[in-house]
């Protein structure tokens, strides 16, 4: 299968969310331009890695290029929820970002798992072209997005689940 490459240059809109109950979630990104729109199948570890990412990679665009103007707002959560119908067009393997300063736009690549191939060139990739306020609420609506999950069990810190939750602090081997 060849590479098969998808530009949505510029996006009208770009979101992360989730669907299902916490601990079941299906966490997707979908972007839109014009009429058309592309949604992907993402882990949550993903989100949180590019949330943070995303922060990092802005504040070195900053330092680079100091003449940068205009402020980066942050998102509006009504705006920010996929819209159906949610067809994704493949799972992303992994992410990455990229600055075209001749246009200031960040570009979000977003790269198909292609399990058994040894070959970089099979998959899909998708490139999102996008503001640089896109991207920040993007990258600030995932966390939100990410951390909306089960809740944190206060002695073992890992999530509880609504049939119970084994703790492994109350077992008797830890203080």
């Amino acid at each position: 299968m060849a590479e098969n490459k998808i530009d949505l240059d510029p996006v009208s809109h770009i979101t992360i969310d989730a669907i299902g109950k916490p601990g079941k979630r299906i966490f997707y990104i979908q972007a839109q331009q014009d009429f058309q729109v592309i949604t992907l199948l993402v882990e949550k570890v993903q989100i949180q890695t590019l949330a943070i990412g995303i922060e990092e990679f802005l504040k070195e665009i900053h330092q680079r290029f100091e003449e940068l103007s205009g402020t980066i707002g942050d998102y509006d959560e009504e705006k920010m929820h996929i819209q159906p119908p949610v067809d994704p067009l493949f799972r992303v393997s992994e992410f990455g970002l990229a600055y075209d300063s001749s246009r200031d736009a960040v570009i979000l690549v977003a790269r198909e798992s292609s399990i058994g191939e040894q070959n970089e060139e099979n998959g899909g990739v998708v490139q999102f072209w996008c503001t640089r306020s896109q991207v920040h609420a993007l990258g600030r609506w995932g966390l939100e997005i990410s951390t909306r999950g089960r809740p944190l069990c206060p002695q073992c810190r890992e999530p509880m689940d609504p049939e119970g939750h084994f703790c492994p602090k109350k077992n008797g081997h830890k203080p």
